[in-house]
């Protein structure tokens, strides 16, 4: 009997939360846990979906705290990344999973390297598109002259006011970003219809004002051990290669490098499938399930294993 890919939204109650999330695949395959970055959601993640069921797997893909309308606590202390953290967890308890894949882009690639980092006992496998390792990240704050820029919306969304500037004229410099970043105006219209309700913005806005304050301080990330795969487009406006390639030097485990030409930072979304190819292939690497996965085509993948 062929399987099921279609995806199901639930409810999913984990960490005293509410999470709306979708979820596809046989509900005796592997989890793979699939955290968006700012300021997409859950739609991000709207092909590898059905792609990881027909694979065999449980996929399930949450809006995360302040995204899920059931998960908006109040205060910009409820967004400390050591509670974003323990929500992930907590949903992959809900499934019975005592192991289970990673995944991450931007923000939830920064929680998916804490998470294979200070839970590896937790984690078959790491797949992250973008964002780098938090200590790599931080050294190329320091040492290339071009990271403070391509960051510079960082500092930014300190101020009590970002969350309506961003809102402004119908949310236009949101949407100017997410253009800019090659985002497709559908998927753009998908996430303001989270997004541009002012307290989902100033939840989401809340996971960077919060940093500050969290356990987990960038800098002093550990190196990973679990098998990771870095997925990075080198026209990313937010990340520069040295922060990219330095990713390499605090992966202890099997590690490979995948470098994808002319792609920038939202990588789901403009290139559908660019990643779901990759990130197939090294699930069936690095876990029990073995997974089918379509060839490469269209754009160009500089790879580099270790």
């Amino acid at each position: 009997m062929a399987r099921s890919t279609t995806a199901d939204t639930i409810t999913i109650e984990a960490n005293g939360l509410r999470f709306t999330a979708d979820v596809a695949g046989p509900a005796d395959g592997e989890l793979v846990l699939l955290l968006h970055g700012f300021p997409q959601t859950r739609h991000t993640w709207r092909v590898e979906l059905p792609a990881l069921a027909a694979a065999g797997f449980r996929a399930c893909a949450p809006d995360q705290r302040g995204y899920s309308t059931g998960a908006r606590p109040e205060g910009v202390d409820s967004y400390r990344s050591e509670l974003l953290v323990a929500d992930a967890l907590a949903i992959a308890d809900s499934f019975g999973a005592e192991r289970f894949h990673i995944v991450g882009h931007d923000w939830g690639g920064a929680l998916a390297w804490f998470i294979a980092a200070h839970h590896a006992e937790r984690v078959h496998s790491l797949s992250v598109i973008s964002r780098p390792h938090a200590a790599a990240f931080v050294a190329a704050m320091r040492d290339d002259p071009d990271q403070p820029h391509r960051s510079r919306h960082h500092p930014a969304f300190q101020k009590p006011e970002a969350t309506d500037n961003l809102l402004a004229d119908n949310a236009a410099p949101l949407r100017r970003a997410m253009a800019h970043g090659r985002v497709p105006d559908a998927d753009i219209d998908a996430y303001l219809a989270t997004l541009g309700e002012r307290d989902a913005l100033d939840a989401a806005v809340n996971w960077y004002r919060a940093i500050g304050s969290s356990q987990y301080q960038p800098a002093e990330t550990p190196p990973v051990s679990v098998p990771t795969m870095y997925v990075w487009g080198n026209q990313d406006a937010t990340v520069g290669r040295m922060a990219a390639e330095n990713t390499a030097d605090f992966v202890t485990g099997p590690y490979r490098f995948a470098e994808l030409g002319g792609i920038n930072h939202f990588v789901t979304d403009e290139v559908p499938g660019a990643f779901t190819g990759l990130l197939l292939a090294h699930l069936a690497e690095h876990g029990g399930t073995t997974a089918r996965h379509p060839a490469s085509k269209g754009w160009a993948i500089l790879d580099s294993n270790q």
